[in-house]
């Protein structure tokens, strides 16, 4: 499977960036890409204004995820918007994008209540585990963001029968911020013997330094701070090996992870 990674620097107009991801669409169709993934809060970010979200938020049939949609033939393409729940908060919401139509929503379980930031303000959290999607002939678990910092949904995926995590991110910069990203990002692959595409946002408030991880903790690919397109071949024959040489989820002596009750 060849998957493509379109890190990019958001804008506070949806417009704008809707444009820019038709573009990474076009260049990731154009690459042969089977999956583009996006970073988190693609719709719009504003770091100077707080309240973006309900500005720019819109449904899942709005005109932002409905441009995406006319372009999303043949190619899979993810990534993170916040939608309103209806009740005045929002959920962020990881899309799956196949064919046209949205194939498959995953609300973001862990909200990012740390290092002085409280996403749970304004952000409702998600009460189901992702999905597991099949893609050209691999499975495909998704996180967002914080979740990498939960090892129990990574490894519920993996049991699960993922052999690819997904995580859109938009990673704050910080003290020691870019090694808690590759760290978090490696372990996660590395204890799961899972590929691990890890795509980050790159605007002055984060750190981009998308990356893909290999099952046995390798980084092949590894992109910097500015915006780009990236593309990395994922082979289901080399997670076959790492789990034949490292076979955790075997010796694991823990019951599966369950979503506890919120």
């Amino acid at each position: 499977m060849k998957v493509a990674l379109g890190q990019f620097a958001v804008a506070p107009e949806w417009q704008t960036n809707l444009q820019t991801c038709l573009d990474l669409i076009t260049r990731a169709k154009a690459g042969s890409a089977d999956l583009l993934v996006l970073p988190e809060g693609i719709q719009a970010q504003d770091m100077n204004d707080p309240d973006i979200m309900p500005k720019t938020a819109q449904p899942l049939d709005g005109p932002f995820i409905t441009g995406l949609r006319e372009a999303a033939h043949g190619i899979v393409v993810m990534g993170c918007v916040n939608v309103p729940d209806g009740a005045g908060r929002f959920h962020n919401t990881l899309f799956v994008l196949r064919d046209g139509q949205i194939s498959d929503i995953y609300r973001k379980l862990h909200l990012y209540d740390a290092f002085s930031t409280q996403e749970s303000k304004r952000t409702a959290p998600g009460e189901k585990l992702p999905p597991v999607i099949a893609i050209n002939g691999m499975n495909v678990g998704v996180m967002t963001c914080y979740d990498v910092r939960f090892p129990e949904i990574a490894r519920a995926l993996a049991v699960a029968g993922a052999e690819v995590l997904v995580l859109p991110a938009a990673w704050f910069r910080g003290p020691a911020k870019e090694r808690h990203w590759e760290v978090l990002s490696v372990a996660r692959a590395l204890e799961n013997t899972c590929y691990v595409v890890a795509v980050g946002e790159c605007g002055t408030r984060n750190i981009g330094a998308s990356m893909v991880i290999d099952p046995l903790g390798v980084i092949v690919t590894a992109l910097g701070e500015s915006p780009t397109l990236g593309f990395c071949e994922l082979d289901p024959e080399r997670v076959a090996h790492a789990r034949k040489i490292l076979p955790v989820l075997e010796n694991r002596r823990f019951a599966d992870p369950v979503l506890r009750a919120s």
